[in-house]
């Protein structure tokens, strides 16, 4: 099995790469795109040509671009099988600084079911049909043959990576790899579907908003966490044909670490339904919302501990 990411491999011991190169490219003969992540299980940055996306991204991508940028920019979209692009000079140089490999599910015709507790583990094990699993740091990943939308937080501790993610190569797992099922695929389907013109989404009680009597513990200015907050809403509000859940969870998860060495009390409950009541604005329905920005801000605290 690959080391974890967590494991630190110093450069001066690793100059070609070292097994993180041998793994990608023993992954890619047998037809699975791979990449490099970085420290944090992250994928690397674009470069500057690639910098926010200007390039127009790569053509795999949901908004298909031209680019054909020979570093390891646009995260997923940029795992590779072709062997030349993996072992060239500025794929090395990524490889030199990599916690550990990467590969894109949905290129190899998967979908990992990324179980991130006990309890998700749990969950799974008396719902879903057994299939491969592989043991991660704090859980397992469920592997199923066939490719579906990505999206985090489908229920607590629990995401799925597929069609436009990436997941941690830990190794090839046990067990008999089943058909992708209908229970994996219910999970997401509510954020799938397009609420129609007017149709009443949600019953949100009374708008809460963030202020500073709720926030007597923080350690941030009141224009720090307005702005930052108003950033995170608009972001989630410009999902307005999918993958808003996704986005609230990625900003609670934010904004909950920003927080993570105030005193408290910070007024997180304020913040988390803000993002809530602007998924649900967009479509996503209410206890769809509540269950992602609550893993994000659990995911936060979790990190922070």
């Amino acid at each position: 099995m690959t080391p974890d990411c967590k494991t630190p491999r110093p450069l001066a011991t690793n100059p070609q790469g070292g097994d993180h190169l041998r793994t990608a490219l023993e992954l890619a003969a047998a037809g699975v795109p791979v990449l490099p992540l970085r420290d944090g299980k992250g994928p690397f940055g674009n470069c500057r040509v690639c910098a926010k996306n200007a390039c127009g991204g790569r053509p795999n991508m949901k908004s298909a671009g031209s680019c054909q940028c020979p570093g390891v920019c646009h995260a997923w979209a940029a795992a590779a099988t072709d062997p030349a692009v993996i072992a060239s000079p500025v794929w090395v140089a990524a490889w030199r600084q990599a916690e550990c490999v990467g590969y894109h599910p949905g290129g190899a015709g998967l979908t990992v079911v990324d179980l991130d507790n006990a309890a998700a583990v749990e969950w799974a094990r008396e719902t879903l049909p057994a299939t491969r699993t592989v043991a991660t740091t704090r859980g397992e990943h469920w592997l199923y043959q066939g490719v579906m939308p990505s999206h985090n937080a489908v229920r607590s501790g629990v995401d799925i990576k597929s069609r436009m993610s990436y997941a941690r190569w830990l190794g090839p797992g046990n067990g008999r790899m089943a058909a992708l099922p209908p229970a994996v695929v219910a999970l997401v389907v509510k954020e799938e579907t397009t609420p129609a013109p007017g149709e009443v989404v949600s019953s949100l009680p009374e708008r809460v908003t963030w202020d500073r009597r709720v926030a007597t513990g923080c350690r941030h200015t009141d224009q720090y966490i307005r702005t930052g907050l108003e950033r995170g809403l608009a972001l989630v509000r410009a999902r307005t044909e999918s993958g808003a859940a996704s986005q609230a969870f990625g900003v609670a998860r934010f904004l909950g670490c920003q927080h993570a060495k105030c005193p408290g009390p910070c007024g997180l409950d304020a913040i988390g339904s803000q993002i809530v009541a602007a998924a649900v604005s967009v479509g996503v329905p209410e206890d769809y919302a509540r269950r992602a920005v609550a893993n994000g801000l659990q995911t936060a605290e979790r990190g922070a501990a």
